[in-house]
């Protein structure tokens, strides 16, 4: 299987469809009666006055949720060949996004991250650009609305203000009207949002948006462990990976060893930013599914060990499938 799609062949993109519906047959066959779909902030929900949270069925939520998928995947292959990130053409990074975005039953519908995930890989294209890029001021500008539009719609988002600023930091010299442009952006929405809020006679309450920020960060969390040993060969393939990208870094080009530089940087604040929400929501993580595609793309690309890599890249597989059948 990985070696299929090591190459890159348009053909892939069927085999990429077969094995998005393969990973969701279990957790289609127990999907519960009612699945609830909340698109924006409690915030923001004047700008969405309708009731659309329970107006999917389960089946057509999971359908709706593997197109987004589906077409992030595609977008996300794009954006690996277009910056070169692994090093040649292959289709490797559409399967790892549609392989890590049905780790846990709670990725396989519709959420606010999944949907940010959009958001994420249109500012990764940006931040990529800002390699060779001469007008960052304008990119900036917009980065920040990208992220503030984020804000609007999974709070935690908002954390992807300080990727900027180390994007800035790793692949610019430092100019202060780049930074305040990111500012700028993001001030710009929230600045409309405040207009709403005041025609509603709300703006009173407007300082309260943030105030989820100052949540204390967990001393622990409650969690099934039986239920993420799923996260075993995650955690291999992850760790092989960076052995990898150890052994392989001085001999990449700047380009390359900055970018992966900013995808381990998007991984750990995307990660450490699940404490805004005030419940603990595993569909958070998939806001990690991007880079997390990406390194996983990177290990398997120049893995040599065949019988190995097929079987741990199996293993995964049949670990999904097995707790989506065992988890109900």
């Amino acid at each position: 299987m990985i070696n299929t799609f090591r190459t890159y062949n348009p053909f892939n993109i069927l085999w990429l469809v077969i094995i998005l519906v393969l990973l969701r047959v279990g957790y289609i066959y127990h999907a519960p009666d009612k699945i609830e779909f909340i698109f924006v902030e409690p915030f923001a929900r004047l700008l969405f006055p309708v009731a659309y949270e329970h107006a999917l069925s389960p089946v057509v939520n999971v359908f709706l949720a593997s197109v987004l998928v589906f077409i992030q995947a595609l977008l996300l292959n794009h954006l690996s060949n277009k910056y070169n990130l692994l090093g040649k053409p292959t289709f490797l990074p559409g399967l790892m996004y549609v392989v890590v975005s049905a780790l846990f039953t709670p990725f396989l519908v519709l959420s606010s991250p999944l949907i940010c995930n959009f958001l994420v890989i249109a500012m990764l294209h940006k931040l990529l650009s800002l390699y060779k890029g001469n007008d960052a001021q304008s990119t900036c500008y917009d980065m920040g609305m990208i992220v503030a539009v984020g804000s609007l719609i999974y709070l935690p988002f908002i954390y992807f203000f300080l990727i900027i600023w180390i994007a800035l930091i790793i692949f610019k010299p430092f100019n202060w009207r780049e930074w305040v442009a990111c500012i700028m952006g993001y001030a710009t929405i929230f600045f409309f949002l405040a207009v709403f809020y005041y025609m509603n006679n709300r703006l009173e309450q407007f300082y309260t948006i943030w105030l989820p920020l100052t949540t204390k960060f967990p001393d622990r969390i409650n969690i099934r462990y039986y239920n993420y040993s799923v996260l075993i060969p995650v955690i291999i393939i992850l760790l092989l990976c960076f052995v990898k990208v150890r052994q392989n870094f001085f001999r990449s080009f700047v380009q390359i060893r900055k970018s992966f530089q900013l995808l381990f940087v998007v991984f750990v604040i995307s990660g450490l930013s699940f404490y805004v929400k005030a419940q603990f929501q595993l569909n958070h993580f998939l806001l990690c599914a991007v880079p997390a595609a990406i390194f996983f793309s990177y290990y398997f690309l120049y893995a040599t060990v065949k019988w190995f890599y097929e079987s741990l890249f199996f293993l995964l597989l049949i670990g999904i499938v097995y707790f989506q059948f065992n988890t109900f």
